[in-house]
């Protein structure tokens, strides 16, 4: 699996900017995921920019103004950017809207992203990028995602706070009225919660007022609280799930249960905290040892050790 988050499409974008020329004069998105990286060059290139529908409408986005009409005879070579090209049947149909501008101006088209083989279709592309992949800003919204596991506090729904968290009532009412997080446009394959199996009925309620389609719900069967704290084996919990079928794809918000659930699956998981794709992870002692994460905590650790061995070398 290959993912991209924004921060890397950013990257890309101002490690390859040179591949375009520096003589359009309007860059024009694919809504909705062309919009991202269109932004982007336009702000970079210091060019306007706008949406198809726009463009066919003689409107484009200026600062400080939500849109302008244009003198079309001001513009003349015209960059239509989207994000991705995979089968590049969504590029066909832009490009068939786009015809009927072809006569009073200059087309040209690019992706960042594109699967191995499909360079042809475009004028310029930033990366080739094979199948199968994620991208943080369509994730939730992927066709595949009745073959992934999701996580739901901090996922699905913001996590509750240590007040809200009494087992009791105030927890209660947070099931019930959590304020949604990311939810996705796709059906998912199976929800695993830490949540107490005693809280499924609000839960499943919450889930049917934001509309969010799953195929199972797996939770907790223990007694209260205090017995899932004494047992402390959500990524594990969560692990068994993922592995009970062929998964792809488990999307998690702890970092520290994220790295365990890989470890223990060795599938990819999406961890919401950083929003970065953990593919391989050894022990969190090895993670946190390495600085590979938290890397603020090695360093002061490096710091007391160093000052251990000048206080030991001292009294020798």
């Amino acid at each position: 699996m290959y993912y991209r988050n924004i921060a890397d499409l950013n990257q890309i974008i101002l490690k390859r900017l040179d591949v375009l020329p520096r003589d359009f004069d309007l860059i024009v998105g694919i809504p909705r995921s062309g919009m991202l990286p269109a932004n982007l060059l336009a702000l970079y290139l210091n060019k306007p920019y706008t949406d198809i529908d726009s463009f066919l409408n003689g409107h484009i986005y200026k600062a400080g103004e939500r849109g302008q009409f244009f003198d079309i005879k001001s513009f003349k070579k015209v960059l239509v950017v989207d994000d991705s090209i995979a089968s590049g049947s969504a590029l066909k149909k832009s490009k068939e809207r786009l015809k009927v501008m072809e006569k009073d101006f200059d087309l040209s088209y690019c992706a960042i992203y594109l699967v191995p083989g499909k360079e042809k279709m475009v004028d310029y592309y930033f990366e080739a990028v094979p199948i199968p992949r994620y991208f943080q800003w369509n994730v939730f919204n992927h066709t595949t995602l009745e073959k992934a596991c999701f996580d739901i506090d901090g996922v699905l729904c913001v996590d509750p706070t240590p007040e809200q968290n009494d087992d009791g009532p105030i927890y209660t009412d947070f099931v019930l009225n959590a304020p949604p997080l990311y939810i996705p446009g796709a059906k998912i394959g199976t929800i695993v919660t830490s949540r107490l199996e005693k809280y499924r009925p609000q839960t499943e309620a919450w889930l049917k007022k934001y509309n969010i389609r799953y195929n199972d719900l797996v939770m907790i069967d223990l007694p209260n609280m205090e017995a899932r704290q004494k047992l402390n084996n959500h990524a594990q919990h969560k692990a068994k799930a993922y592995l009970s079928k062929p998964y792809v794809l488990f999307i998690e918000s702890s970092l520290s249960q994220a790295l365990e659930i890989n470890r223990i699956t060795k599938k990819p998981v999406l961890c919401t905290e950083n929003f970065e794709m953990i593919f391989e992870a050894q022990s969190m002692a090895y993670n946190f040892k390495s600085g590979k994460y938290f890397p603020f905590l090695r360093k002061a650790a490096l710091k007391v050790r160093d000052k251990l061995r000048a206080m030991k070398a001292a009294k020798a």
